[in-house]
């Protein structure tokens, strides 16, 4: 990926590590299951560490993890402030708690899950720019593979792929649009899978950062196992 902009805005970043590791099968918060010999969300935070623009952080964590999460800011060499707060019930609830807690001084604000370990500090620089020019960005990757539309166990349709392509985080926005879609969420009940999807819903401008796919989401007990083989290249 070439090198962004600077990005001249401050920015807050807030990393979601609330959940839970029911789907992986291991009896612990997900963000702080081994991967590689280190906790999940040391990885995010080692990324973060790197991104000049970022001047706090904000961990949405299980209760009773607070300790554990400043045990890994620590290893990761964090040198700006950073705020523990336990998550909500789902990962949009921990992002509206997290968001009140940032800094009115930032002008942007970008937002990463822990489960997705392997996102580089050049791809926080990129999402962080894009924001800066149009409001809001999130990183994904073009779809590959044929999709098919199914029901009832049998195809439907071929859908075609031409213009989709995979959300993946972080994903970055002015603080006072994300804050806005946020509160226009809470008070219509919408629920969505990530902030883009509010911010669009208010009619917000998100561009797309292509991604890598190195930035998997680990869910299952096989992207954990893909996860530590990655863990090792690095």
């Amino acid at each position: 990926m070439a090198p962004p902009p600077a990005v001249a805005m401050r920015a807050s970043a807030i990393i979601v590590a609330a959940g839970s590791g029911t789907r992986l099968g291991i009896n612990r918060a997900k963000a702080f299951v081994p991967v590689g010999g280190s906790a999940m969300v040391f990885y995010s935070l080692r990324a973060i560490a790197r991104v000049p623009a970022i001047v706090e952080l904000v961990i949405a964590v299980p209760r009773g993890m607070e300790s554990e999460a400043r045990s890994e800011v620590t290893r990761a060499a964090l040198k700006i402030p950073v705020k523990m707060t336990p998550g909500g019930a789902e990962r949009q609830d921990s992002v509206r708690i997290a968001l009140a807690l940032t800094s009115v001084e930032s002008e942007l604000v970008i937002v990463h899950d822990a489960a997705r370990p392997f996102a580089p500090p050049a791809l926080f620089d990129a999402c962080l720019a894009a924001a800066a020019r149009s409001g809001g960005a999130i990183a994904a990757i073009a779809v590959s593979d044929t999709l098919k539309r199914v029901a009832e166990g049998a195809i439907t349709a071929t859908v075609p792929r031409a213009d989709l392509w995979q959300a993946q985080t972080p994903q970055a926005f002015r603080r006072a649009l994300l804050i806005e879609a946020h509160e226009r969420a809470l008070a219509e009940h919408v629920t969505a899978t990530d902030d883009a999807d509010l911010v669009e819903r208010i009619g917000g401008r998100v561009e797309v950062v292509e991604g890598t796919a190195r930035n998997f989401k680990i869910t299952t007990r096989a992207d954990l196992e893909l996860a530590d083989s990655a863990a090792a290249t690095l």
